[in-house]
């Protein structure tokens, strides 16, 4: 994880202020301040559509926390499923060289993640389902180890229903993988058919800032942490059973 450098002689009056903050962050980066990263991962076909305005809003709280940002998005061109070839285990990368080699060349250096799916049949979009398969197993069979113990949160987006199916299911990639997941003050959700619509939902986007805000808390703790010398968990060898026995 990268240093967050803290700089004393600098202060702002009101922390809400947003010229202030992007003043800051101009001095900070003009004297060679180090900072932190969450990579906001766009699981919508839709470049800007409702999933982007969620994930927009918590990229833009997180600024504020001076917490940089990128948001990737998965495309709208079809992405393979996991065919279980493990030409990952040799190469770190999957064999069809598509976003998800894309994401997995700069995951390493990001400190924190947020995926945002829509719902689609009260689950996570299809190709945000396979994409997440790839990523998680060739990052598991390479050894790259980019999500370990690093927070994680997952973001919905749906016209009506089938959004906390969708959380459960994409936060089983989290926990298999290590990974602190952030939550907010409620389920991290927003409503609506249409950008303008989400932009309506004020409890949602309050969710989405509350969810910014744990994160970038999170993360500075952690930091806080290793500088005071707390050692990373002790790593066992895997291992691995079945139900079924000779």
């Amino acid at each position: 994880m990268k240093n967050i450098t803290i700089y004393d002689s600098i202060t702002i009056k009101n922390k809400n202020h947003w010229k202030q903050n992007r003043e800051l962050k101009k001095i900070k980066n003009a004297i060679g301040g180090i900072r932190v990263k969450v990579l906001l991962v766009n699981g919508s076909p839709h470049e800007k559509g409702c999933t982007y305005t969620a994930l927009s809003e918590v990229a833009k709280t997180l600024n504020e926390e001076e917490i940089d940002t990128e948001i990737f998005w998965i495309g709208k061109k079809p992405l393979t499923g996991c065919t279980a070839c493990k030409s990952c285990a040799k190469t770190g990368l999957c064999a069809f060289n598509d976003r998800v080699n894309d994401f997995l060349n700069i995951a390493k250096d990001a400190d924190g993640f947020i995926f945002g799916s829509p719902v689609h049949y009260a689950a996570a979009g299809g190709a945000i389902t396979s994409f997440m398969d790839c990523v998680f197993y060739a990052d598991l069979q390479g050894g790259r180890q980019s999500f370990y113990l690093k927070p994680a949160a997952a973001v919905v987006s749906a016209r009506r229903a089938g959004t906390t199916a969708t959380l459960d299911q994409l936060n089983k990639y989290f926990t298999i993988s290590e990974m602190p997941i952030v939550s907010s003050r409620y389920w991290n959700m927003v409503h609506g058919a249409k950008p303008e619509n989400v932009k309506k939902d004020l409890e949602g986007l309050q969710i989405m800032r509350v969810l910014a805000r744990n994160m970038a808390w999170f993360l500075k703790c952690k930091e806080a942490g290793m500088k005071a010398g707390v050692q990373l968990p002790m790593k066992e060898k895997s291992i691995y059973t079945n139900f079924i026995r000779e």
